[in-house]
């Protein structure tokens, strides 16, 4: 089996609505994503002979990624009431709704969704919320 990783990084605010405790107020992390795409065979001919892929192709994708997220409002939807999100939008802040709870572990399945749909080999996506705290999400074997 061979495999390629790359990651990008993105840095933007959240909160989880319902939760007990200091992560049910907004605040921001400096995410990374970290994506494995694995493959049995490499290229047999052309230009990327000898390649499980071009590593341009992944950073591409991964990158596009992280700055659809970045230095942005990340929430889940239905959890602001509309009045606040056009107030905020009305100060033209960055608002982005998702139809999760904005976790570490929901990106890490968001994401890799993602790159699966857009038929890339992914088969593990890593998203970390901090230096040392990270959610994987994996395709089974």
């Amino acid at each position: 089996m061979y495999r390629l990783k790359t990651s990008a990084a993105f840095d933007s605010a959240h909160f989880l609505a319902g939760y007990d405790g200091k992560c049910a107020n907004i605040h921001g992390h400096c995410w990374k994503i970290e994506a494995e795409f694995s493959g049995e065979e490499l290229q047999s001919e052309g230009q990327e002979r000898g390649m499980l892929m071009d590593f341009s192709c992944i950073k591409k994708a991964v990158r596009a990624l992280a700055d659809s997220f970045d230095h942005t409002l990340i929430f889940e939807e239905g959890s602001l009431r509309p009045e606040t999100v056009k107030a905020l939008e009305s100060e033209n802040f960055s608002l982005t709704p998702v139809p999760y709870r904005p976790t570490a572990e929901n990106f890490a399945k968001a994401f890799f969704d993602k790159l699966a749909a857009d038929g890339l080999p992914v088969s593990v996506v890593r998203v970390y919320e901090t230096q040392d705290n990270c959610a994987e999400y994996e395709v089974e074997r």
